[in-house]
């Protein structure tokens, strides 16, 4: 074992120090140094992505779309600051039980603050089949949507609404 080392050592050394400096035999050789290279401009899309995602991929495209509307009555409204941001968390109260898929959907399309006013509304998707009322707490839910410094850039106040009413908080 010791004897195999030392010849591998060796034969290294050699290879990368004698006469093979300028050699394809030479491993030091075998990545040159960078060099400028011309940028592909007709590929606009990342070509590691793949443009289709399986034997169900035209199903899943036509689920995509989100059918929830907005809860009756948001209870409670937090922002609880992270580190790079903060957290919007919203509770709201359902008429009835079973809702599902909630989220804070942005009032409008770029998530950009108005007039210093982010906007959010609750919302969650129904069932079809008709649910039991319940009680008040099996019909309340959280959610919650991260912020990052640079969203919450020019925003003195996040607003999140309701059907009946809609909670601020301010900086």
């Amino acid at each position: 074992m010791r004897k195999t080392l030392m010849a591998l050592s060796a034969s290294t050394l050699l290879v990368s120090a004698c006469g093979f400096s300028d050699s394809r035999a030479n491993p030091l050789n075998w990545f040159g140094p960078s060099q400028p290279a011309a940028v592909n401009a007709q590929a606009s899309t990342n070509p590691l992505i793949p443009k289709r995602r399986g034997l169900f991929a035209k199903r899943r495209a036509e689920v995509s779309t989100y059918e929830g509307r907005p809860f009756e009555q948001i209870t409670d409204l937090t922002v609880e600051p992270v580190p790079g941001g903060a957290i919007v968390r919203a509770t709201g109260l359902a008429a009835r039980q079973g809702i599902y898929s909630v989220q804070l959907t942005p009032a409008n399309v770029d998530e950009l603050p108005v007039n210093g006013v982010l906007t959010y509304r609750l919302e969650g998707v129904r069932p079809n089949k008709a649910t039991p009322q319940g009680s008040q707490p099996t019909r309340e839910v959280i959610a919650g949507r991260h912020l990052t410094n640079q969203d919450l850039l020019g925003v003195r106040e996040i607003r999140v609404e309701g059907q009946t009413n809609a909670l601020v908080s301010r900086r």
